[in-house]
C-alpha cells in the first residue's frame, strides 16, 4: 500500500511491482515541463510527469493486461509491454519519458505503481511477470 500525497513535501512512498525495493515518487509541477521525480536509494530518475495520463489512456485502449517489462536504457525493452512503450517512438512523445541521459530505462517498474497508488490501475504479479491493467 503506497502512502503520500504525491508532493515534494510528502512523495507517494512505493514498492517496486514485485516488492523487492522501495523508492519515492513526487509530481514536480514547478519544472518546466512538469515531472515525475522518482529517488530509488540515492539515485534520482524523472519522467516526464504526463506520462500517467498517457500511461491510463494506453491502458484503457489496450481493454486487457500489458506486461511492465523492464530494462535499463541501454538494453532493448521486450515488445508489447510498458517499457517497451515508454520509449516508443509512436507514444504520445515520440520516445522516451525518461528525461536522465543514461538513466531513462526502467518505466515500466517506476511509473506503473504510481497508477495503482492513484486508483487508476492494478498490478498483478504471476510466475515472476507482472502486469498492469487499468481500472
Amino acid at each position: 500500500m503506497a502512502t503520500g500525497t504525491g508532493t515534494s513535501d510528502d512523495p507517494w512512498v512505493l514498492t517496486t511491482p514485485s516488492g523487492g525495493s522501495e523508492f519515492t515518487m513526487y509530481l514536480d509541477t514547478d519544472s518546466t515541463p512538469p515531472l515525475l521525480v522518482c529517488q530509488v536509494g540515492k539515485t534520482r530518475l524523472t519522467y516526464l510527469a504526463r506520462a500517467l495520463d498517457d500511461l491510463h489512456a494506453f491502458l484503457v485502449d489496450s481493454g486487457d493486461w500489458v506486461l511492465l517489462g523492464a530494462a535499463d536504457e541501454q538494453k532493448p525493452a521486450a515488445d508489447g509491454t510498458v517499457e517497451a512503450w515508454g520509449r516508443s517512438e509512436s507514444n504520445p512523445v515520440g520516445g522516451w519519458y525518461g528525461q536522465k541521459k543514461g538513466l531513462r530505462g526502467r518505466f515500466g517498474v517506476y511509473v506503473p505503481p504510481v497508477l495503482v497508488a492513484q486508483g487508476r490501475a492494478q498490478i498483478e504479479v504471476e510466475s515472476r511477470k507482472a502486469r498492469i491493467r487499468a481500472i
